[in-house]
């Protein structure tokens, strides 16, 4: 093994590490323009405030600027055969805020001047119908009470547009209704109660009849209680068109539903047909001087011959406690 030679020299002077330097943290202000200026960062930055800038109005803002005329209150149009002739324009119109305009002018016209909005009517139903489906707040209440003002003054609506237009507004209204929004549901259900009452009863329960097999429940119940309403102002002649035995077949099957509502709808329509029931032969028995217990023993022929035993069970159970 060689040995090192013992003199008086140093060892070699070992090269001295850097030290290291404490790291600085770069101020919030310039660590942000850092960001902002890194390229391919992605994100769009956001725009500074400008406090000499006047504020934005929000929509929130300008659905609350937006006043609930009720139909009451509501004035005759000063030119209304202007507002006839563009009411479907604007009911079309992009600017949320003339539409709430023209919305308010169909109600004036349907109030005080139901002559110059018949001729366009389902026109403007179809358009009420578009803005029913707007994301506005403001539009989609005041298009509802359109709907209502339009129901209270054009009674045989049928009549007067096409199966195609009222299916859709009526479709509409039902699903208006079965809103988590309060102030949505209670405005789209006063407006079908101004549709059971003004409207004919039969041809808006053979339109109603096609939802109690609706996917949604809540839109069951909502039709539900639209013919309990149409049922409560049936004659017996009228029940009798539509078929007796229909009828108790779809209030036996509303009785099944999950939603205490429609249940509760399909009692009262069996009661509205035990009623008119047994008022006719009630008169029979009069006329033919029969015995009272023909009339019960009639009801339960007409609840077995059109409904399973167990329906029929029930459906004479709350007829007999209705009395």
């Amino acid at each position: 093994m060689a040995l090192r030679a013992l003199d008086n020299t140093m060892p070699a002077a070992v090269e001295e590490r850097p030290k290291k330097v404490a790291k600085v943290a770069a101020p919030p202000v310039a660590a942000a323009a850092v960001k902002a200026a890194s390229p391919g960062s992605g994100k769009k930055q956001k725009k500074k405030n400008d406090e000499n800038s006047a504020p934005r109005a929000t929509a929130a803002a300008g659905e609350q600027a937006v006043e609930y005329i009720p139909s009451e209150e509501l004035e005759a149009a000063a030119h209304p055969k202007a507002k006839a002739a563009g009411l479907v324009a604007e009911l079309d119109s992009k600017d949320w805020i003339r539409a709430c305009e023209a919305l308010n002018d169909a109600r004036r016209l349907a109030i005080h001047h139901s002559a110059l909005l018949n001729p366009i009517l389902e026109k403007v139903m179809l358009a009420i119908v578009k803005t029913m489906k707007s994301p506005r707040s403001a539009v989609l209440k005041t298009s509802i009470m359109a709907c209502t003002d339009i129901f209270n003054n054009f009674g045989n609506l049928l009549s007067s547009v096409s199966d195609d237009a009222f299916d859709k507004l009526l479709l509409q209204l039902l699903l208006k209704a079965s809103q988590d929004k309060r102030f949505v549901c209670e405005e789209a259900e006063k407006a079908m109660r101004a549709m059971a009452a003004s409207m004919p009863p039969l041809p808006l329960l053979k339109k109603l009849k096609a939802y109690v097999h609706h996917a949604n429940l809540r839109v069951r119940a909502k039709a539900a209680v639209a013919i309990s309403h149409c049922a409560a102002r049936m004659n017996i002649e009228a029940m009798k068109e539509f078929g007796m035995s229909v009828l108790l077949q779809v209030a036996a099957e509303l009785l099944n539903d999950r939603l205490p509502e429609a249940r509760e709808a399909a009692r009262s329509v069996v009661a509205s047909v035990h009623g008119a029931f047994a008022k006719e032969a009630a008169a029979k028995g009069k006329e033919e001087e029969e015995d009272a217990p023909d009339v019960a023993a009639s009801w339960e022929s007409l609840c077995s011959l059109s409904l399973p035993p167990i329906s029929a069970q029930a459906v004479a159970k709350i007829a007999a406690s209705s009395q």
